[in-house]
């Protein structure tokens, strides 16, 4: 687990901006977090993040135009960028100002640690 967490923490550093990559469960309980000290707390939290995301993707179904992969917030100071990896959901939460296109780009480099994650959450 402490190399998942090493690796992510690499990625956090190739997107300037780029304050937390959070990867969960369906409920939202964080199964790997890497957040710099300026990341909005808020954010991290489970009852967001499993809230949001649940809220947002039946919204999103209701439009009859498919499955929902990804979700885009932006906010005021913050985007936060969700990609739904069933049963997994990766979160990342960015400045503004953060290029978008770039951490949409990290879902291929993080699927090989929410590929590995999920295999263990299915098992147990």
């Amino acid at each position: 687990m402490e190399e998942l967490r090493k690796y992510v923490a690499c990625l956090l550093q190739r997107v300037d901006g780029l304050l937390a990559i959070v990867i969960t469960d369906r409920d939202g309980v964080p199964l790997v977090k890497v957040a710099l000290d300026s990341a909005p707390d808020m954010a991290l939290r489970p009852s967001y993040l499993s809230t949001f995301s649940a809220m947002a993707t039946d919204q999103a179904g209701k439009l009859g135009v498919g499955k929902n992969n990804k979700i885009i917030s932006i906010y005021s100071n913050y985007q936060v960028i969700q990609m739904n990896k069933q049963p997994l959901t990766i979160n990342l939460i960015a400045t503004k100002t953060a290029n978008t296109g770039q951490l949409v780009n990290l879902e291929n480099d993080l699927s090989v640690v929410v590929n590995d994650l999920a295999q263990a959450v299915v098992e147990t």
